[in-house]
């Protein structure tokens, strides 16, 4: 989150008490019709705080990002269509590299790619080479690369930027139960998480060189002590190389250094600030902070590289609109500090921009012939 001031703990915390309190209690198709306010985008935190992030717009289809053409926009003019796309199936994992937009959609078993630069959509993993099965975590590295980690066939399959598939890491001996890859900043490792399941020890990290494949070593077992996993869902791997590790069934974020030695975590069941329900996938910024999505909460925290809360954004709801959510899941941040949010229930990715952004700027704001959304 370039560019901010730092975070004021106790007032974020306090102004946003009672949001969170409610937030606990409480393929082709058309695009669905939006609702406008005048009140304006929402800020996150609100008034009287400071405002971080800026809600910017939702991505339900491939109408939210290819431009529209003369001809077809008079033609629903004149007879009052709706404008049709290609939706979003069932999402669940999100990256994201220089303006594109990769959505893991398990139920369509492809990526979906969402090129809002270009101006354009296209699956990955549709035909073979390269046939998904079941598509659940994903990844892309500096170059842009797409690693995606299939439940269904135990392996890793990797492909180019543009969907051109390059090889295969892993097999159906590799793993219980795969559930999601990371790449290492470096470039030189993939993490590769083994959920188990629930008559399985093997809730762990394995850990192989993403050059040549090779099996390096593992780390965890299942348990609930320093270093121990139950049922771990995702990483994220901050600058300095630092593992941050979603361990799910234990309500908890556990943080290793890149060779898996354990060195703290942060977390707890429970519906308090900074504690977790049903915590789910995360990410990182360039500065650290940590983010976090919690399904159960409907929302995603935001803590600072030590595990200490800075704020969240989002609410548990059963009605669609900015920042409102009922089955969150994916989450990512890209070079220039958007945020963008996956919903299942919904089948959207909201995205935030830092509030000091403005609105062309970055990979985002180079958009090819698109709209901002507004609900």
């Amino acid at each position: 989150m370039s560019h901010h001031p730092d975070y004021s703990r106790r007032t974020l915390l306090a102004g946003a008490a009672a949001a969170l309190a409610t937030a606990v209690l409480q393929a082709c198709a058309p695009v669905p019709v939006q609702k406008t306010t005048d009140t304006g985008p929402p800020v996150f935190p609100k008034p009287p705080d400071a405002p971080r992030f800026i809600y910017e717009r939702t991505i339900y289809s491939s109408a939210d990002v290819v431009p529209d053409t003369g001809n077809a926009e008079l033609k629903r003019l004149l007879t009052g269509a709706a404008r049709r796309g290609e939706v979003l199936n069932k999402p669940s994992a999100i990256a994201v590299h220089q303006g594109r937009i990769y959505v893991s959609d398990t139920v369509e078993s492809v990526i979906r790619v969402f090129d809002i630069p270009g101006g354009r959509h296209y699956r990955i993993g549709a035909e073979d080479p390269g046939l998904l099965s079941k598509p659940l975590g994903l990844d892309v590295d500096r170059n842009g690369n797409v690693y995606v980690a299939d439940t269904t066939a135990k392996a890793i399959m990797i492909y180019d930027r543009d969907g051109k598939f390059l090889r295969k890491i892993g097999n159906a001996k590799w793993f219980d139960r795969l559930a999601n890859v990371t790449v290492d900043p470096k470039g030189d490792r993939l993490y590769l998480v083994d959920i188990g399941g629930v008559s399985s020890q093997q809730h762990r990290v394995r850990v192989v060189s993403a050059i040549t494949g090779e099996h390096l070593f593992d780390f965890g077992k299942r348990g609930k002590e320093a270093g121990e996993f139950n049922f771990p869902r995702d990483i994220a791997v901050n600058h300095n190389g630092l593992l941050y590790i979603v361990d799910s069934g234990n309500f908890r974020v556990q943080i290793f250094d890149r060779d898996g030695k354990f060195l703290k975590s942060f977390g707890s069941i429970g519906r308090q600030f900074g504690q977790f329900a049903r915590p789910k996938e995360i990410a990182v910024d360039a500065e650290g902070n940590v983010y976090v999505v919690d399904t159960a909460f409907g929302n995603f925290q935001i803590f600072d590289r030590e595990g200490e809360l800075l704020m969240f954004v989002g609410t548990r709801s059963e009605q669609d609109g900015p920042a409102r959510y009922m089955l969150p899941a994916g989450i990512a941040v890209d070079e220039d500090g958007r945020v963008y949010m996956v919903d299942q229930w919904f089948r959207k990715v909201d995205i935030y921009r830092p509030y000091a952004m403005k609105a062309d700027a970055g990979w985002l704001g180079k958009r090819t012939g698109t709209k901002t959304v507004a609900r």
